[in-house]
């Protein structure tokens, strides 16, 4: 899988690759930041920082398949609070209240920070205090991506870690599934993304799964809760499918379904072919195919896998350097969960 990843690596388009630099260099918040980023920034302090990810990811894969979805789950949720810096990693103590711990956070899947955890300790064995655990998740991310059968992008490599992590600094910068079109393009657009890298990127939801209380409105709150009390924008034999599997929801938070029931582990354009069929799970998904802004992209993607990937792998490369830190408004943790002092 190594050498298979490493291969798609080199044979991946120089075009793509002069986009990230260009992208670096352009971004109109982190480009002082990115434009430092290199893909060969270890290539002489810890050559096979990367080949070592990729191994540790690869394995935690196939003990665990939820790991893809989980960490590309933390790697947004990482970068869209302050840009791309684990902090999203740092554990709350006595004394501060971390961004894991914001509300939005709680849900985040174990198996992600636990194969940053991996990828890290094995690092710090090779080379220690030289990789980022910024850098560990981003790279960790692209190859589950490529793991599952989605595009392969390169990372930009060079980031330093937080060094603070605040749970009052998550809300409203990420998007939620009972948000209008409008609040999320407000959200993406004020870190720089269009609309069209918007719907590129809710693409993600192809793999996954959510919890029942992240959409039970769509399915139980619908004609005053009698017959047919769901979202009429649904398909009737998938909500009352959806209705059985989370009849005990309330009892048992961790009931879920998967995001895309058709291709659950797969990582391909099934999601918006589901939209529209009715069968996009949040009620954030569905709205994406009635809205005249986000519809001709959905319906682009559901027709073409190819323009699909395309756009994703640009709008993760430009995910991967926002709001990156460089130099001295960083540091490389020791451990990911703790700031070195």
């Amino acid at each position: 899988m190594a050498s298979h990843l490493q291969h798609r690596a080199h044979s991946f388009s120089s075009a793509l690759l002069a986009a990230v630099l260009a992208v670096a260099v352009a971004l109109s918040l982190p480009a002082p930041s990115a434009a430092k980023l290199t893909p060969n920034y270890y290539r002489k302090t810890c050559p096979r920082a990367a080949e070592i990810v990729t191994q540790v990811v690869t394995g935690k894969q196939i003990a665990n398949p939820t790991t893809a979805a989980g960490t590309l789950r933390l790697f947004f949720h990482d970068c869209f609070v302050g840009g791309c810096d684990a902090s999203v990693l740092i554990s709350t103590n006595a004394f501060n209240r971390a961004e894991r711990d914001a509300d939005i956070n709680l849900s985040l899947p174990g198996d992600g920070f636990d194969v940053v955890v991996r990828a890290k300790t094995q690092l710090e064995i090779e080379c220690p205090g030289i990789v980022s655990c910024s850098d560990v998740l981003a790279l960790a991310t692209r190859d589950l991506v490529t793991m599952l059968g989605g595009p392969f992008y390169p990372v930009l490599l060079g980031r330093k870690d937080a060094l603070a992590s605040k749970a009052d600094t998550v809300e409203g910068n990420l998007p939620r599934p009972n948000m209008t079109v409008s609040q999320m393009i407000s959200i993406f657009a004020a870190k720089g993304f269009t609309v069209q890298e918007m719907v590129a990127l809710s693409g993600a939801h192809t793999v996954g799964f959510s919890h029942c209380k992240e959409f039970a409105h769509r399915i139980y709150n619908h004609n005053n809760g009698g017959q047919n009390a769901f979202d009429p924008s649904m398909n009737p034999k998938f909500a009352e499918a959806l209705q059985k599997a989370c009849a005990n929801y309330i009892k048992d938070e961790t009931i879920a379904t998967f995001n895309d029931i058709m291709t659950p582990g797969k990582f391909d354009n099934m999601y918006f072919k589901n939209l529209a069929r009715g069968l996009g799970l949040l009620a954030s998904d569905q709205l994406l195919m009635s809205d005249p802004r986000t519809k001709p992209f959905v319906q682009l993607y559901a027709a073409n896998n190819t323009a699909f990937f395309n756009d994703f792998a640009h709008a993760m490369v430009k995910l991967s350097v926002y709001g990156v830190k460089t130099g001295r408004k960083g540091e490389v943790r020791r451990r990911c969960d703790n700031f070195n002092n």
